[in-house]
């Protein structure tokens, strides 16, 4: 008997810091140690926050900040390049570093369901993202993505990463077909802005009366509640 896959019917674009994990500040220590080493100044990262923003627009701001002035030439690049570097070394030994609740096994459930496609959908780097995930053994569900090496601004990432899906998928998603999960308003918004489905948690340094208040069309406290997080994700 010959059985067939069923249709691929739903896009997830996670987003990852304080989604799938926290890296135990390793992001804010590699981007304060490249931007002191491209412009002297320490601890560049106390003035900036970083929550919900593209890894771009974070080194933007840090030099806005700090030099009162717009990014010149390569600047962005370099910073983004000596950021990476840095993280790359800071990850493997940060002691923070944590996965959060529920997350293995929901991506593990997930990775069994054939009628949806896991994909990353975050401000980081694409280089950046694989480096914070490798820790934990978690970029293996992930076959895509939209990233902050895509574009500045969250709402394009996610369209390049619903691209990326539609490629992979030979078929194009609506709307509502895509569901964004993160853990930020900015987040929220920007599944808002492209029409996605959009699913809140709580997990992060942004509560849930915070996150309500952008609404969400699903709300968690964090996703341990592989069921019923499952009944919102994958039906």
């Amino acid at each position: 008997m010959v059985t067939t896959k069923p249709e691929i019917r739903k896009v997830l674009l996670f987003d990852l810091d304080w989604t799938l994990i926290y890296t135990g500040g390793a992001g804010v220590r590699a981007l304060d140690h490249a931007f002191e080493k491209l412009f002297g100044i320490p601890e560049a990262m106390k003035k900036i926050s970083p929550d919900g923003k593209t890894d771009p627009a974070i080194c933007r701001e840090m030099i806005r900040v700090h030099l009162s002035r717009e990014p010149e030439g390569p600047e962005i690049e370099n910073l983004c390049r000596g950021y990476l570097d840095r993280l790359a070394e800071e990850i493997p030994v940060s002691p923070g570093y944590r996965i959060l609740p529920g997350i293995p096994k929901l991506l593990e459930e997930l990775s069994h369901h054939d009628e949806v496609l896991m994909g990353l959908g975050t401000g980081n780097l694409k280089e950046g993202a694989a480096i914070k995930l490798a820790r934990a053994d978690l970029m293996k569900y992930f076959r895509f993505g939209g990233y902050g090496s895509d574009a500045e601004e969250r709402p394009t990432v996610l369209r390049t990463a619903v691209k990326r899906a539609e490629a992979l998928a030979k078929k194009t998603f609506g709307p509502k077909d895509v569901v964004v999960i993160g853990d930020n308003i900015r987040d929220v918004q920007a599944g808002q802005a492209i029409g996605a489905l959009t699913v809140a948690v709580a997990s992060g340094p942004m509560n849930s009366d915070a996150l309500a208040a952008s609404r969400p069309d699903h709300l968690f406290q964090d996703l341990s509640d592989t069921q019923k997080v499952l009944g919102v994700l994958a039906f």
